[in-house]
């Protein structure tokens, strides 16, 4: 066989394996981290802030449980963001791209109020970043942040923190990313670089969340300390 028709039957051989290893991840890898955590019910329920963006086609929701009444893990919620308490996921990851965030170990006083309309950004000033801002606040209950337009259904993004209390010492924080791709371009970019990467940091962020929580419980003067 000459080198032409080799090199077209490689081609085709990685043809066929790059539409299969899409295929699995579509059909099975993506269902399953898109609702990592979740209860069929958590999964398919309505979350305040849904209707903030319309025609959504990237959304996930994730869930875990946290050994903490819902009072206990609110603080560290309500502080969450660049240049506040971070986002308890992978630092160094993310300070990589310099988006300069330092993830609290501890309570924050001076970020433990939060009013609709506030910035909660994602990356330093000028760095030209994407921004959320808070659409929605229920304290001890749920965190909405949403992208501009929230207001009459326009958003392009909204991320929404729930908790959901089950026992007095329980807590499932549900965590819901509703996002509206504005290309056909952009979704397949959305499904198959954004999307993962999103679920390994977000998962990373529940974890934080709960261990940082749990251990505050554990020893109240660690989780105030300043």
């Amino acid at each position: 066989m000459g080198t032409k028709r080799l090199l077209r039957a490689a081609g085709r051989a990685l043809g066929v394996a790059g539409v299969a290893l899409s295929g699995a991840y579509l059909f099975a890898l993506r269902p399953w981290h898109r609702r990592w955590g979740t209860t069929d019910t958590e999964a398919a329920g309505a979350l305040p802030g849904d209707d903030f963006v319309g025609d959504a086609d990237v959304v996930s929701t994730r869930a875990i449980t946290i050994a903490t009444p819902a009072r206990a893990i609110w603080p560290w919620l309500v502080q969450l963001g660049q240049g506040r308490g971070g986002f308890y996921s992978y630092e160094r990851l993310e300070n990589l791209f310099g988006l300069q965030i330092h993830s609290a170990d501890h309570i924050l006083p001076s970020h433990q109020h939060l009013s609709v309309g506030d910035v909660i950004r994602l990356g330093p000033p000028g760095s030209n970043t994407p921004s959320f801002h808070v659409a929605l606040v229920d304290p001890g209950r749920t965190l909405v942040l949403s992208a501009p337009g929230w207001e009459t259904g326009a958003s392009t993004a909204t991320w929404t923190f729930a908790l959901h209390e089950i026992s007095p010492s329980a807590t499932r924080l549900i965590v819901r990313f509703r996002g509206r791709s504005t290309s056909l371009r952009e979704r397949v970019f959305n499904r198959l670089v954004v999307e993962p990467i999103q679920f390994a940091m977000e998962r990373k962020m529940l974890k934080g969340i709960r261990k940082r929580a749990e251990r505050a419980r554990a020893s109240p003067t660690e989780g105030r300390r300043r």
